[in-house]
């Protein structure tokens, strides 16, 4: 393969989706070269286009330009039995068709998975719902917060004292997306190298953050002990937790193995706690933990956040600085590696935005463009696909099909 070509490249997805961590798997398909064709509802467009920017300027929303990056944009309403027949039609052109649409809504507009293979038997059918297609909840909604709920990751986040505490970011989304991104290439390997079919791919938002619980579920069912909310502090791993620092900023430390704390305690000039019994073995060190944290608070109160973090990991114990977005916006490594990429927009000029993750050495994923004005490809691609001329597609949109 050339390296000026993307490792998806001849790998069509049609993104039926909105509302979160569906689209995004699209996306990420479109950062290594798939084509993606975006099906919007005509007059609105994804809920991403609504976001920050948008309404107060009449511009793309900045979610939209990078969420939408490397889609193309057609308009079609599903709520039309045209609309829907349109969608049919497109689905044999695709590889790969995302959805999250609920099995009462599949259903009622005939695009059930069952109906989509029997159309297209080689196509990799990616279904990102609230509950997943099976089961008794089956066909009730959701969104990251009902999912960070649900999967127990709400539960488990916040001060020991205080009310679970759902994460600043959508975290249940970007998971969802990155596990439906991987579960479709690999659907894709094993049709495409393995002499298979298409299949399904069955996916429940909440799974997700239920997959990244650790060893909760094992320890409850064997020891019958719940994980509780610890704060910043792990349950199980200690030193592991954040710090003031002298100029009013906190920094996060781990030096949770006993390599780690012996480097940890020469840093605080406390060389004798790596001997000391209550500090000596991980388990002591979780039962002893609140002398030994305030120990490193007394330390960490007498630097300013960069000197500390500097300090710590010149001596190989891993810190960092609680970082705002602000922060990052003008962080070297950020930018010297690459995690941040600045592209030019029409409407907004210059704009950061997160770069194709993750790196690959001789097919990095590209951004060919960003979120399209919405129904901007409309008539080219059901020409293209579908054989429509310009009267028919003139038709469609005067119904209002389009």
């Amino acid at each position: 393969m050339s390296e000026d070509r993307l490792p998806l490249e001849g790998i069509r997805v049609l993104d039926l989706a909105t509302v979160l961590a569906a689209p995004v798997t699209a996306t990420m398909l479109g950062d290594f070269g798939a084509e993606v064709v975006k099906v919007e509802e005509p007059g609105r467009g994804d809920f991403t286009r609504e976001g920050p920017g948008s309404s107060a300027t009449g511009r793309r929303s900045l979610q939209w330009i990078q969420e939408g990056r490397n889609k193309k944009s057609v308009t079609i309403d599903l709520r039309t039995a045209r609309g829907q027949e349109l969608v049919r039609d497109l689905v044999p052109h695709f590889d790969v068709v995302v959805m999250n649409f609920r099995p009462p809504t599949t259903e009622k507009w005939g695009l059930t998975p069952e109906r989509l293979q029997e159309i297209n038997p080689r196509a990799v059918l990616v279904l990102v719902t609230g509950y997943g297609m099976s089961g008794p909840f089956r066909d009730r909604g959701a969104f990251d917060r009902i999912a960070s709920a649900y999967s127990g990751l709400t539960y488990v986040s916040g001060e020991p004292d205080g009310d679970p505490t759902r994460t600043g970011y959508a975290v249940i989304d970007y998971m969802a997306a990155y596990l439906a991104a991987f579960a479709t290439v690999t659907a894709l390997y094993e049709r495409d190298r393995n002499g298979g079919t298409g299949q399904i791919v069955d996916l429940g938002l909440y799974e997700a953050g239920f997959r990244a619980s650790e060893n909760s579920l094992p320890t409850y069912a064997a020891l019958g002990k719940v994980r509780e909310r610890q704060g910043n502090r792990n349950l199980q791993v200690v030193p592991a937790s954040d710090f003031d620092t002298a100029d009013g900023r906190r920094i996060s430390v781990h030096a949770g193995t006993d390599a780690l704390f012996r480097k940890l305690v020469t840093v605080l000039e406390m060389p004798e706690l790596a001997a000391d019994p209550r500090y000596a073995t991980r388990d002591a060190r979780v039962d002893h933990q609140d002398e030994l944290y305030a120990a490193i608070a007394a330390w960490a109160g007498r630097f300013p956040a960069d000197d500390a973090v500097r300090i710590l990991n010149d001596a190989g114990v891993p810190a960092s600085p609680i970082m705002s977005v602000a922060d990052i916006a003008a962080d070297p490594h950020y930018r010297e590696r690459g995690t941040i990429t600045t592209v030019v927009d029409d409407d907004w000029g210059e704009l950061p935005m997160v770069a194709p993750l993750p790196r690959l050495s001789r097919t990095p994923g590209r951004i060919r463009s960003l979120g399209p004005r919405l129904g901007e490809h409309t008539d080219s691609v059901l020409a293209e696909l579908l054989d429509l001329d310009q009267h028919a597609v003139a038709a469609l949109r005067a119904d209002g099909v389009i």
